[in-house]
């Protein structure tokens, strides 16, 4: 388990994290989400003890992390995979670690296959590819068997066999009682992994909840209508609340009614409906939501003439 209590770092004038408090629970995988400058990395850094607090407290597993006698049994973290040296294979890179713990050789062993790292585990962990260096720092944040893992970016340099390869590692170990801990900017990824969701935006938490509820508070569901009669049927929906919006190819999308009621009405009134589709929010649609006041960094909207122009003229 991991708990943040008023946690807060600042640089100077500046405030990275601006005192959260959240939980995050073992037997579920907990995504962490928050635009570039959010404060996600720097919350992390604190987690694992390389950045200190200006005040508040976080531990895991009921202390804070440099107070473990065995950290590597108790948080397994991948922060910067590029943390290796560079002159080592991996093998090496691993059988170092596991020397500072006790850890045997056969574990090593074992995450080197667990990873898919056996063909390379003898090469420079230098010359890796991003993907491979994804891998190499999973295993050695699998390496003392952890009650919590800590993963930043996990999927970044990943094809798409070890993507889903994370995927099910992470609810592979949450579904044995472990603390998982992740973030990743893919929220299709997110979406099929997490149980629940944290989402940071400018030092703040802004949402802390189940992804179900997440995904159901974004916004009024909607219904895709298709009817040769647009007009009619959005004179007979348009009121009491409802919202009807017109779209191309004889299509309505309507918030505030259920596909059951909007039928009804059509029946009731010899209006023909040859779709009735409800609309799901995507995270991607909650995610921008959530986090529209909370973007440090703008990019231009390419519907602007002048950049679109300059765009094709590249």
């Amino acid at each position: 388990m991991i708990e943040a209590v008023n946690l807060a770092k600042h640089y100077g004038a500046k405030t990275a994290v601006g005192g959260v408090t959240f939980t995050v629970q073992p037997g579920m995988v907990t995504g962490f989400l928050g635009p570039n400058g959010a404060g996600k990395s720097t919350t992390m850094r604190m987690i694992m003890g390389l950045d200190k607090p200006t005040r508040g407290t976080v531990t895991v597993n009921g202390k804070p992390y440099v107070q473990h006698r065995d950290p590597l049994h108790q948080v397994g973290a991948l922060l910067d995979a590029k943390a290796v040296h560079t002159s080592r294979s991996a093998y090496n890179h691993l059988l170092a670690m596991a020397a500072t713990h006790n850890i045997s050789t056969k574990r090593v062993n074992e995450v080197i296959d667990m990873t898919g790292l056996a063909a390379v585990a003898k090469k420079k962990a230098g010359g890796f590819s991003l993907g491979m260096g994804q891998r190499l720092g999973i295993a050695s944040a699998l390496l003392g068997d952890p009650q919590t893992l800590i993963l930043d970016e996990p999927v970044n340099g990943l094809d798409p066999e070890g993507v889903l390869w994370v995927r099910n590692l992470a609810k592979h170990l949450a579904s044995q009682g472990k603390t998982v801990f992740l973030s990743s900017h893919l929220m299709s990824e997110m979406a099929q992994t997490a149980d629940h969701l944290i989402v940071i935006g400018r030092g703040q938490i802004i949402a802390d909840a189940p992804i179900a509820q997440i995904l159901s508070g974004a916004q009024q569901a909607k219904v895709r209508v298709r009817t040769s009669e647009v007009t009619r049927l959005s004179q007979l929906l348009g009121n009491n609340g409802v919202k009807v919006e017109c779209n191309e190819n004889e299509t309505l999308e309507v918030s505030g009614l259920d596909a059951r009621q909007i039928a009804a009405i059509a029946m009731e009134n010899n209006v023909l409906v040859y779709e009735l589709t409800p609309l799901t929010t995507s995270l991607e649609d909650a995610y921008f939501n959530l986090t529209k006041d909370a973007v440090e960094y703008h990019s231009q909207e390419f519907n602007n003439e002048p950049v679109a122009a300059a765009v094709k003229g590249l």
